[in-house]
């Protein structure tokens, strides 16, 4: 008997705005175009990797000392992969790997590595739930990230008794757009549905609302976490919604969903 498909969400012609970076914003962009979407991307935050220091190669070099190595995104774990297929022909063992998310996870484990990840959620706090990080104290830790972001992990494994070591491997910036580009996508294309997924890409899509005058705030906005969705109701947006999770799949089916529900007067965001 042949396996049922998937059925396929059906956004004919619905405007989606995509701010997350790049690739993956690209990547999304064409899950939505397959099921009949207009997508366009905006991409909020653009990511650079940092210069090699003397200080990070001695990191690298000495990742054996860690017990605990978390990485925070796939693109951070992308920037460890390549340290260590530089630094390490063959990855010590003895370390216990960590991912945030799925994704991050994915990345760790083409690579070869087993990799622990939260069971529900995909947050930071999720990820110390973890039984493993529970008794730390003594340990070390490497957190792979940017060079800036949440102190939350750092700080709860340090109260726990942790040594936790930030290597940062690249800078996030915000992208300079002409008001051309934002009054064509913001205005002209007025999305219906925008993504957003992360903290720091909703504070950059909030400035770019007030510097340039567009009101987006009764749109269906996808986010992360409730965290997040928290701080959106807090700047005024009134449709902020997670999804099921952040495979680009299940994003689409949540935006579907939540279209269709406000379409018929029953939606909840």
């Amino acid at each position: 008997m042949a396996t049922p498909r998937a059925k396929v969400p059906d956004l004919h012609g619905r405007r989606i705005l995509i701010c997350r970076p790049e690739p993956e914003a690209s990547r999304l962009a064409n899950c939505f175009r397959d099921a009949g979407a207009v997508a366009r991307v905006l991409p909020l935050i653009e990511r650079e990797p940092l210069p090699e220091t003397p200080e990070r190669r001695t990191l690298i070099l000495d990742l054996d000392h860690f017990s605990h190595i978390i990485t925070v995104s796939p693109y951070a774990a992308r920037l460890l992969l390549e340290e260590l297929d530089t630094w390490w022909p063959q990855i010590p063992s003895g370390i216990r790997w960590y991912a945030v998310g799925a994704g991050t996870a994915s990345v760790l484990a083409d690579y070869g590595l087993s990799t622990r990840k939260p069971v529900d959620g995909w947050t930071s706090e999720a990820l110390l739930e973890l039984p493993s990080l529970a008794q730390v104290r003594g340990e070390r830790v490497l957190l792979v990230r940017g060079d800036n972001g949440r102190e939350l992990i750092r700080q709860t494994l340090k109260d726990r008794g942790a040594r936790v070591t930030i290597l940062p491997l690249y800078r996030r910036s915000i992208p300079d757009y002409s008001p051309e580009e934002v009054g064509g996508i913001l205005g002209d294309f007025a999305p219906e549905a925008i993504v957003a997924l992360s903290g720091e890409t909703l504070n950059n899509l909030i400035a770019l609302c007030a510097n340039s005058g567009h009101n987006l705030y009764d749109r269906l906005l996808i986010v992360p976490a409730e965290r997040v969705a928290e701080q959106a109701r807090a700047a005024g947006f009134r449709n902020p919604c997670t999804p099921g999770s952040l495979a680009d799949n299940d994003i689409v089916a949540t935006v579907a969903a939540q279209l269709t529900g406000r379409d018929g007067g029953s939606g909840k965001a």
